[in-house]
Order: C-alpha cells, then structure tokens, then sequence
C-alpha cells in the first residue's frame, strides 16, 4: 500500500495569494514611480495620504517611514521629556514603549484583560498611582488595539480625562477596523498605524501613518518628519526631527492595496468566526467585545493546560506552521524591566506569555486549508 504524501507547508501569512490577485496593478504603480523619478515625498505619498483619511474619517494623515516613527512623532510633537511617564501595555511588540524611552520618558507598564488581551482599566488607574509615587508626571496614555481588536476606549477614556492623560491609540494591528461607530484612526489625540508587511495592510516594506483631527498637531509632525524643517525654508530647521518620511515606491503599493482593503478586512472577520466555530470546544478562543470588529492581524488561541512547545512542534510536523505573540511580556525584558510597572506586578500579561499560539490568518485562507489547521490542532493536542 503506497503512503499518502506528505502534504506541503502552508504558509503563515500567505502575501503571495493577495499578490496574484494584484500584481499587475501593483507592477505598474510602482514602475509609474520608476519612470517619474520622485523616489522621496512624490504625488503618491500625498495621494495615499488623502485616501487614508477617506477610508478612516480623520482630518490629518501624515505618513511617515515606519509605525514605530509614527509613534515617535506623535510623542516629539507633544514634546514628552524626562520625568514624564507614558503608560503603556506590557504585553505588546516592544516599538510601544520604545518610543517613550527615545525621548527621555519612563514608560510605565499596565496589565491586560485575559480574553481580549488588551489593556485592563483597572490597571490603568493603578498604573497612574505608580508613576505618581515614583515621582513621576504622568502626561500620556498609549493603549494598543492588540491583534486587531481596539481597546475598551469606552472604559480607558474617562481615567485619561479625570487623570489628564492624553490618548495615543497604537493601531499598529488594527487599522480597518471599528470601535462602536468610531473607525480606528479617530480615536484620541492621535493614532499610529504601520505599513509592515505582515499587518492587514501591509506595504513591500517598511511604512506608517499617524492620523489625527489636529490640525496644528499635524503641522508639527510634518516637520517632524522631514528632520524639523520649515515648510517655507527647508534649510531653515525650526526642530531637532528625525528622517522619517515614506518613500514613493510604498505609498504607490499601498494605494493599490487600500481598494480591496475592506475586502480583505471583511474576509478576515469570516475566517476568525470560522477558526472560533471549529475550535471554540478545545481551546480559548479570542473574544471580540460587543458593537466592535477585528481586523484581525493575528488569530491567537490560549492553549488549556497543554504543553505549547510540543503543540507547535506537532503541528510543525505536519506542514501547519504558528507564531508566539509575544513569549515575553516588556516587563520581563532585558531592555525595560527596570521600568515600573502598575500595582503589584502584571498577572495576566506574565500568564499569557506562557499560554498564546497564533495560528494561519490571512484573508485568503480557504476552507479546506483552515479544515486543515483546525484537525491538525485538535490531533496535536489529543496526542498528549
């Protein structure tokens, strides 16, 4: 009897589906650039900026060379300086409290809720204590939408309001989608989003934005940018910037991206109800609060009990690849552990950290392939 063959990697996020359904489109925008020549701040940034503003609703969009540098502007433009500290999630990719140590300020790390793994209120609250009896000035607020999902603004706004914090919404995973009738991209005093590949959408390279409904804000970022220079006098720098512009070459691929954007985005949302259905009865699915939508940039289960390493590697042998996001919450990092964090430590971030597995996510993932995913997962833990 002659075995079965084994069956072909699947990828983990499959950019090469979405680049079959664009490639002509996007072959000819970015040979459009080739031709004209303006490789830096030509009339696609200032194109895709415009259509970024009309998918989202923000009045301002400035984009920039990465989501880290669209964070970063965010905090120059606001003018954080040492003995200023910025909340901001521990369990979170490491650019969110980057940004803050960039500028002299001391980020202070907040805990999440367990299901939607955003930041807990709770801990914002206490987080403001902890700053204020290390002696610190507590001035900003940095919640991440983590995986897609945003935060619960509902609760995290009014602590900002009575403590007089700012709100930068990172929605470095989550642009696309909604809170309630808000889209992500008009929440707070501003929101950072990039471009990475990865992200749902993503450019062939590295990409951000900052979106904002200031318009004296947005002035001083657009400086910012283009290393402090006066709009009027470019050798007449009126800040100390950084060179954190977008290159044509990406603004024209993301123009093409953004009009299937909501598409994709929508293809997504079917897919995680699919994952939640199949999966909901052997692990911990994630939870998407009421009135809000994903876009769904990771698709992460908690495991119930069983051992991660060996689900991986089991699913790994069988061509089904996952990612841990994120093995290390920030506050058990060597770069920041030194910085405080709220309360009496982070609980749930330092458990998550030990309990997540994200699993294929990708708008063209078909249903034969997540079957797959799905009876690949429920053998790797039936074997133990």
């Amino acid at each position: 009897m002659t075995e079965a063959a084994p069956l072909s990697p699947l990828p983990f996020i499959d950019l090469g589906a979405q680049r079959r359904r664009l490639g002509g489109d996007i072959d000819a925008a970015i040979l459009k650039v080739v031709n004209h020549g303006a490789y830096i701040m030509g009339p696609e940034v200032f194109a895709l900026e415009k259509a970024l503003a009309e998918f989202c609703g923000a009045k301002e969009v400035i984009s920039c060379a990465s989501g880290t540098d669209a964070l970063a502007l965010i905090l120059m433009a606001k003018g954080v300086k040492p003995g200023d500290a910025v909340l901001c999630p521990a369990f979170t990719f490491a650019a969110t409290a980057e940004v803050v140590a960039w500028v002299g300020a001391t980020p202070v790390f907040l805990d999440v809720h367990p299901d939607t793994f955003n930041v807990d209120a709770a801990s914002l609250a206490a987080g403001v204590k902890t700053a204020r009896e290390r002696g610190l000035n507590p001035v900003g607020f940095i919640p991440v939408d983590l995986f897609g999902q945003p935060a619960d603004y509902d609760a995290l706004e009014p602590i900002c309001a009575e403590q007089g914090l700012w709100l930068l919404s990172d929605a470095a995973q989550s642009f696309g989608a909604t809170y309630k009738t808000r889209k992500v991209g008009t929440i707070g005093i501003a929101t950072a989003t990039s471009f990475f590949p990865a992200k749902p959408l993503g450019c062939y390279g590295d990409g951000g934005a900052v979106f904002t409904d200031d318009p004296e804000l947005a002035a001083v970022m657009r400086s910012l940018r283009i290393h402090g220079q006066n709009n009027d006098d470019k050798y007449d720098n009126q800040r100390i910037g950084l060179n954190g512009r977008m290159d044509t070459i990406q603004a024209a691929v993301l123009i093409e991206k953004l009009k299937i954007f909501a598409d994709e985005v929508a293809a997504r949302q079917r897919i995680a109800a699919r994952y939640n259905a199949l999966l909901g009865d052997i692990v911990d699915v994630p939870v998407v609060l009421d009135g809000l939508t994903s876009s769904w940039a990771q698709y992460t289960i908690k495991l119930r009990g069983a051992d991660r390493t060996t689900v991986a590697a089991r699913l790994k042998a069988e061509g089904i690849p996952t990612a841990i996001y994120y093995p290390r919450p920030l506050n058990q990092q060597t770069a920041y552990k030194h910085y405080p964090s709220a309360g009496n430590g982070l609980p749930v971030s330092d458990r998550l950290a030990d309990e997540v597995l994200a699993l294929p996510m990708h708008p063209y993932l078909d249903e034969a392939t997540q079957d797959r995913i799905a009876a690949g997962l429920r053998a790797a833990l039936a074997a133990r």
